[in-house]
């Protein structure tokens, strides 16, 4: 398989990259070509954004890095895992963590035109909603076809019920995100059912439902982003 998908100048099908992102228990989030779009820091080639879909938890539970119970597991098992895709294709990792400096990628999903700016500022992907969990990217270095985007945010006819799901207004479309408001909340009682369960502002919008995360997975990152 490795022979087939090497992209040093013939390109690769892209249900052949996608099947391979499948087999590593990812998802493609995103693909886009650098010229077309002006994108940040590349200007060539094709970008695939890689993602946790419904089979990247149970996966990750399985892993080493999750076993050995040493700190970011997730991030360790991605590095690991993009690493060997980008071997295995060709192609060269990039992951939004391990910086200063970090590969822009928020740029990138912008620029994908499957992911949008949400009422209350942060993103929405057309599939996973407001549950994105981007794990890191593959470039390579030839253009090659990707399937075209949806162009258009899944926000523009939605009622927004991610602007009032937050009980202390922490998300909401005026201000965006008050952090402290956030944080001071998830301190007390009342603010242990989003420790557990995920962010409800997120977990307000309709598309978040196709990430079909677990609480356990959104517990674990939860606690990542406020430690007790």
């Amino acid at each position: 398989m490795a022979d087939q998908l090497k992209v040093s100048g013939s390109g690769a099908p892209f249900s052949s990259v996608e099947q391979a992102v499948l087999d590593a228990h990812l998802i493609i989030m995103g693909a886009l070509h650098p010229r077309r779009v002006e994108t940040k820091r590349l200007d060539s080639g094709t970008l695939i954004l890689l993602g946790a879909g419904e089979v990247f938890w149970p996966a990750l539970k399985a892993s080493p890095e999750w076993k050995d119970g040493q700190s970011d597991p997730v991030d360790r098992w991605s590095k690991r895992v993009i690493n060997d895709l980008a071997n295995e294709l060709g192609a060269r990792a990039y992951y939004p963590f391990g910086g200063p400096p970090y590969a822009p990628f928020i740029d990138w999903a912008l620029k994908s035109g499957r992911t949008f700016s949400s009422p209350v500022g942060a993103l929405v992907h057309d599939s996973v909603g407001m549950m994105i969990s981007f794990r890191g990217a593959l470039h390579f270095a030839s253009e090659f076809p990707i399937p075209k985007p949806i162009s258009t945010s899944p926000c523009t006819d939605c009622p927004a019920p991610c602007a009032s799901a937050c009980p202390v207004g922490a998300l909401n479309s005026d201000s965006f995100y008050n952090v402290d408001a956030c944080h001071d909340y998830l301190n007390t009682d009342a603010g242990q059912t989003c420790m557990s369960g995920g962010c409800l502002a997120r977990l307000a919008c309709p598309l978040s439902a196709g990430s079909k995360r677990k609480a356990e997975q959104s517990a674990h990152h939860m606690r990542a982003f406020h430690p007790s």
